[in-house]
């Protein structure tokens, strides 16, 4: 394997005029569908490791949510039709007694009750599982002797550090995690997206929320607790100067207001899929590299499309922390199907030095570091298995 060191172009994110960063929160449909396939890959893993003492083939990387229809109100309200999710994908289905769809199913309610505190999992969810074998060629790589042998022709790429815009983003998401999940404030639902905007030096945060109307007494209450929202997050930001504005499709003269029943929009006509949400670093950044690939459901132990967007962000950021010269680092991986994981086709990392210095100087050690993060697949994926990591 050879690592290809190339300068990184200027001017460098924190230099650009424009910056848009979005985090969409445990809720929202895209990332219940993250959740879920996620969830699958992980409990089937240890399914398998209990009754096998390996993990299996599989990728439940595919997951439908689709809404239903409710009628919320201040106070109460009503679910009419439940929202149905589909988690879809292939597995090693075995003659041993394990039944795939129940250890999927399974876990994936126990996830939603958890999780998403005013969903009735049997009233409001229709939840069924679509899992066929996988084909006999990639089960037949995946069961090649020694090290894990790459389940796809794929490209990953991370970078480091963060943005203070994606730090940022990244801070209101987790505060209003918190809240979603605190007695204290039980009107906000888990259905949150933060997308923040930076022109120059002025930060702008547009915040939704989903209310949940049980816990809502009327408009004044409403409106009380979007300001309460934004509080919330300004609090958490006292270094930031940002304009923070919550629910701005907001018409209250009309009676247009962001009210659902179960806390997320998934309830009302909103739909969602594996591979729309955050990336693995829990963001989308439409003007920094991105990877397209679904992280969610893949398995954790072959399929590059996981291992290897999990593991170019952790080859940037050691880059960046071990080498503080460095401004700014970029890592791309691709491999290709039927090689071993930890000998990428491609390894290519981009950097910048802070004084604009050549960087053949820190060569040696970058590379160093690249092969250091591949020899650590082994570690990453039972992170991964016991859930130790999230890749959404």
């Amino acid at each position: 394997m050879d690592v290809r060191i190339e300068p990184l172009a200027r001017p460098l994110c924190p230099a650009q005029e424009i910056e848009i960063v979005e985090h969409k929160g445990l809720g929202h449909p895209d990332s219940i569908c993250d959740a879920l396939a996620e969830q699958s890959s992980a409990a089937l893993s240890r399914a398998y490791l209990e009754r096998f003492g390996a993990v299996l083939h599989h990728n439940l990387d595919k997951a439908l949510l689709i809404g239903g229809a409710s009628s919320p109100r201040f106070g109460g309200g009503s679910v009419d039709q439940p929202f149905e999710i589909i988690v879809a994908g292939r597995a090693t289905k075995h003659d041993q007694g394990l039944d795939v769809d129940d250890v999927v199913l399974t876990r994936c309610r126990e996830w939603l009750a958890k999780n998403l505190h005013d969903v009735d999992v049997e009233r409001h969810v229709k939840l069924s599982a679509r899992i066929r074998a996988g084909s006999r060629e990639l089960a037949a790589v995946f069961a090649r002797p020694g090290v894990a042998r790459a389940n796809d022709t794929s490209a990953a790429v991370g970078y480091a550090p963060l943005s203070r815009l994606e730090r940022a983003v990244l801070t209101a998401a987790a505060r209003l995690r918190v809240a979603a999940h605190d007695p204290a404030t039980p009107a906000v639902g888990e259905d949150y997206k933060v997308l923040g905007v930076r022109e120059g030096a002025r930060i702008s945060l547009t915040v939704a929320c989903a209310t949940v109307g049980a816990h809502v007494r009327d408009l004044d209450a409403y409106l009380a607790l979007k300001a309460q929202v934004a509080a919330m997050i300004r609090e958490a930001l006292p270094n930031v100067d940002a304009t923070i504005e919550v629910n701005a499709a907001d018409a209250p003269e009309r009676g247009d207001i962001y009210l659902t029943v179960t806390g997320t929009s998934a309830e009302a006509g909103d739909d969602g899929e594996v591979g729309r949400g955050n990336r693995v670093n829990g963001l989308i950044t439409p003007l920094r590299p991105m990877s397209l690939e679904a992280a969610a459901g893949k398995n954790p132990i072959s399929h590059v499309g996981k291992l290897y967007n999990v593991a170019a962000f952790r080859i940037a950021r050691a880059i960046v922390d071990e080498l503080p010269a460095l401004e700014e680092a970029h890592c791309v991986l691709v491999s290709r199907i039927g090689a071993p994981i930890d000998e990428p086709w491609v390894a290519s990392v981009r950097a910048a030095a802070r004084d604009g210095a050549p960087l053949a100087p820190f060569a040696p050690r970058i590379e160093e570091l690249v092969r250091e993060q591949l020899r650590l697949l082994p570690t990453l994926s039972a992170q991964i298995v016991s859930e130790e990591l999230s890749v959404f």
